[in-house]
C-alpha cells in the first residue's frame, strides 16, 4: 500500500498503524473529529500515516529538530521546529482540513501532559510518537 510518493507499507501495518493511533489517542479523535469537517475514520488514517512516516523520520533523527516534552517507553511527545505538519500534508497529500485536524489531535494530549502551551511553543508542531506497539504484535 503506498502512504505516500516514497513510502509504500504492507496492509497489515497500515491497519495495526489505525488501530495503535485509535487505542492510543481514544475519545480525543472523536471530540476533534465533531467539531471538524473531518469523518473519525478519515482521521484514524491521516493518523496512522503521520506515525508511520514519523517512526522513519525518528530513524533520521526526528528528536533532534525540537523539544522534547515527555519521554517513555511507549511515547514521545514533542514540540518540532520547521513545518512538520506541513510536510505531512504535502508528502501525504493531505486536505488542509485533514492536516489540521490530525495536528489538533497531537497538541490536545501534548497540552494535557505539558500544561497550557506557552506563546513560543504556538508556532511550533505538536507531535506525538508513539513506540509502543498493541498487545497482539
Amino acid at each position: 500500500m503506498k502512504i505516500a510518493q516514497n513510502h509504500t507499507v504492507e496492509f497489515d501495518e497500515f491497519s495495526r498503524a489505525c488501530d495503535l493511533v485509535e487505542e492510543y489517542f481514544g475519545d480525543t479523535i472523536a471530540d476533534v473529529a465533531l467539531h471538524a469537517p473531518v469523518s473519525h475514520r478519515q482521521l484514524v488514517a491521516v493518523l496512522a500515516r503521520a506515525q508511520l512516516s514519523g517512526r522513519q523520520l525518528a530513524i533520521d533523527g526526528l528528536t533532534e529538530q525540537g523539544e522534547i516534552v515527555y519521554q517513555s517507553n511507549d511515547e514521545t511527545l514533542l514540540w518540532l521546529d520547521g513545518d512538520f505538519w506541513s510536510d505531512m500534508r504535502g508528502l501525504h497529500h493531505l486536505k488542509p482540513d485533514e492536516g489540521r485536524a490530525a495536528r489538533e489531535v497531537h497538541r490536545r494530549l501534548i497540552e494535557a501532559i505539558d500544561g497550557d502551551v506557552s506563546y513560543y511553543n504556538r508556532e511550533r508542531d505538536p507531535f506525538v510518537l508513539i513506540e509502543r506497539r498493541l498487545a497482539r504484535d
